[in-house]
């Protein structure tokens, strides 16, 4: 099997405040379906469901790797419709913040030591 590229389905509980999250932290909206939205920022990609299952969100996790982290610290600050934002913290490897979605999903935003936009932590 040759992979060329993986897409994760976020759940949404109220798909509308979802939509609005993640424009707010810097992502393009691409319509889909009805209940189906393709989120971008660079070559990143996601699909938004209007799906929601409480047990999945609360397990949910995306790791955003950026390049500046005290940019996206402050982007992420200013949403609306957050649930909750750590500080950032220093780890062995780089930054890390975390950031809490509308349906409960965490998000580890990290800026990672010497190996920018890349998918290892």
């Amino acid at each position: 099997m040759d992979v060329i590229d993986i897409k994760a389905f976020v759940p949404s509980e109220d798909y509308e405040v979802s939509k609005s999250f993640y424009s707010e932290i810097g992502f393009k909206a691409d319509y889909v379906s009805e209940d189906l939205t393709l989120f971008q920022n660079g070559d990143c990609l996601f699909f938004l469901q209007r799906f929601f299952n409480a047990d999945l969100a609360a397990n949910f996790m995306l790791q955003l790797c950026v390049s500046d982290i005290e940019s996206a610290y402050r982007l992420c600050s200013q949403s609306k419709h957050k649930t909750k934002i750590t500080p950032i913290q220093q780890e062995s490897w780089g930054k890390v913040f975390y950031l809490w979605g509308p349906a409960g999903e965490l998000l580890h935003v990290t800026e990672l030591r010497g190996l920018q936009n890349s998918s290892l932590a």
